[in-house]
């Protein structure tokens, strides 16, 4: 992940504002004086015309954790279960442990900042040019988070719901996720965006276009993230599981 180095490093020029640029001007502060202090200074130098695609990288990145920090805040406690998903998914990363150091500065820098869910949240959606499978794939991210303690608490839900609405995400988009780690009566047809009373046409239908959305090489096409491809990937699979499910079921 050469974007997450060039940031940590200091070497990638910040190609991005608002509230993204002044938690990432604040924890990569932070970051260079604890390496000075380690003994480990050195010439930290930001050149001008960094590829957009990196920086674009990059700020998506930091809007995970932004995001992240302020769900996990939304209750008014961030627990240990919140933090040690939030740790998993930063150590699933390929990424140093300096780097995972900078990633926790990020996030705590975040969840301490003045700016709101709201403000990250819009600047990501304007970013992501509205791409459905990267949305979604982001509320599964935060759903992670939520569920972390087993129980999604009603200001995390009103959190997360609000970035359902800033992402232009429908109801059913919404359940589909939720279902994945809240117990649904429904989950195979949730999944698919679908209801038991669904027909057959419609569910394949459905089917299909969550398929396209969420197929692995689309993400990879767009050229963002790894996290993201990963996300694509498992959302892929249990579309598949899903629809094979109901096809057993209703002799499909």
């Amino acid at each position: 992940m050469g974007w997450f180095g060039k940031i940590a490093l200091g070497s990638l020029g910040m190609m991005f504002g608002g509230p993204l640029g002044a938690v990432l001007g604040a924890a990569l502060g932070h970051h260079l004086i604890d390496k000075k202090e380690a003994g480990q200074g050195q010439r930290f130098q930001i050149p001008g015309g960094a590829d957009s695609v990196v920086a674009h990288q990059a700020a998506g990145f930091v809007c995970i954790l932004s995001i992240l920090a302020k769900i996990a805040k939304a209750d008014g406690v961030v627990t240990q279960d919140e933090l040690a998903v939030v740790d998993r998914f930063i150590k699933s990363l390929t990424i140093s442990p300096d780097e995972q150091d900078f990633a926790r500065r990020v996030f705590n820098e975040a969840k301490n900042s003045p700016y709101t869910l709201e403000d990250f949240t819009a600047q990501f959606y304007r970013m992501t040019q509205a791409q459905p499978a990267v949305l979604c794939s982001f509320l599964d991210v935060l759903f992670q988070v939520a569920s972390a303690d087993g129980v999604l608490h009603p200001e995390e839900e009103k959190a997360i719901r609000t970035v359902k609405d800033i992402f232009r995400l429908t109801e059913a988009q919404f359940d589909s996720i939720r279902a994945r780690y809240f117990q649904d009566d429904d989950k195979f047809y949730t999944m698919l965006n679908c209801s038991s009373q669904s027909t057959d046409e419609e569910i394949k239908k459905s089917y299909k276009k969550l398929a396209k959305e969420f197929h692995p090489d689309t993400i990879i096409s767009k050229g963002l993230p790894d996290e993201f491809i990963q996300f694509a990937t498992r959302r892929f699979q249990e579309i598949q599981e899903a629809y094979e499910q109901i096809r057993k079921k209703r002799g499909l």
